[in-house]
């Protein structure tokens, strides 16, 4: 038997084990860290700042294949011929292209520079009138043009175009990509009129890898710009929709599975003169700028004959024309930029 310690050392001990334990230090906290960015995120913004780079040093740049402005219906030219000042004229050009100079009459100069419409008026003058002219030229007014800039750029909206401009140009003037910018650059264009030919009055879209134009540098890409053209630039995590559908354009995935029916109602179903037997998706390889191409019957799939497969980001759904032509027109009615994918439209 042990003597029982005194009640009042027992408290006196209660006592000191909780002041001891009241001044040791409080257990440590456990700090929290930020996440880091996975390597694809990494990547991702890497490769977004380098388009940016590209974008903005080609801005700069005078060695771009459209930078000398190229005349137009509605320009206002001013014409000097330092032998005859009677000659001098400020002229606007009509509909068609045209101006009328004295002693010339209908002279065709659309789609010319102005360093060229000077030599074709010197030639012109020389062969009936003069011996060696002079002949400056000078755009007094540029036509009026705006372009259009949505989605995944820092600076959307309405931008009025002096001069020539390109796709990099609007780039440009939209301040760059954003960084959840997708691959893809939609350019539509509307139609361009009567006066034109039969092709050029339906609207077009055109399809741009932005890693071929901006990363590989193919400045085939870098298509000229028309009054009225639309830029849509579609946040990364999207498919794509295009041809003979009703509502053609990107459609977001939002962690979803879609299939190639779902794709082409999220496009508005298909337009009565679709071929939708032969159903083209292009598909990205991760091979450069190599992509996949697959045909699929989407009348199978809507009758339950043929399997309806599963899209994968970044996958471009095309629509052919129905008739003798087929998928040829529709293709090229549709989309001129794939050639940047690794094919040219002589190979299909």
């Amino acid at each position: 038997m042990f003597p029982k310690a005194p009640a009042g050392r027992y408290i006196l001990n209660l006592l000191f084990i909780l002041i001891v334990s009241c001044a040791s230090p409080p257990p440590p906290q456990r700090q929290t860290y930020p996440l880091t960015p996975s390597i694809r995120e990494i990547e991702s913004l890497t490769k977004i700042k380098a388009m940016n780079e590209r974008i903005l040093m080609s801005a700069l740049s005078k060695d771009n294949p459209y930078h000398e402005y190229r005349i137009g219906p509605e320009d206002l030219l001013e014409i000097f011929v330092f032998e005859d000042e009677k000659l001098n004229r400020v002229v606007r050009v009509n509909a068609q292209g045209d101006i009328n100079f004295p002693l010339l009459g209908i002279v065709r100069i659309k789609g010319l520079t102005s360093s060229e419409v000077e030599r074709e008026i010197r030639s012109l003058l020389t062969e009936r009138y003069f011996q060696n002219p002079h002949v400056n030229v000078f755009v007094k007014e540029y036509r009026n043009q705006q372009i259009s800039v949505m989605g995944a750029v820092e600076k959307p909206g309405v931008f009025d175009l002096t001069g020539e401009k390109t796709v990099l140009d609007a780039l440009a003037l939209a301040g760059g990509l954003k960084e959840d910018a997708g691959q893809l650059l939609f350019l539509i264009q509307p139609p361009r009129g009567k006066e034109v030919a039969p092709d050029d009055r339906a609207p077009k879209t055109f399809v741009i890898d932005l890693e071929m134009l901006l990363v590989k540098g193919d400045l085939t890409l870098n298509l000229p710009l028309i009054h009225g053209d639309v830029i849509n630039v579609p946040v990364s995590g999207k498919i794509f929709v295009g041809g003979e559908v009703r509502n053609p354009g990107g459609f977001p995935l939002k962690g979803k599975r879609v299939t190639v029916s779902q794709a082409i109602t999220m496009a508005g179903e298909l337009k009565p003169e679709a071929n939708g037997s032969e159903v083209k998706i292009f598909r990205y390889t991760g091979e450069g700028a190599e992509r996949e191409i697959l045909t699929v019957d989407a009348r199978a799939i809507q009758k339950g004959r043929s399997e309806d497969i599963y899209l994968r980001e970044n996958d471009i759904v095309i629509v052919p024309q129905s008739g003798v032509k087929v998928f040829l027109i529709g293709f090229r009615d549709t989309i001129k930029g794939l050639f940047g994918f690794g094919f040219s439209l002589g190979s299909l």
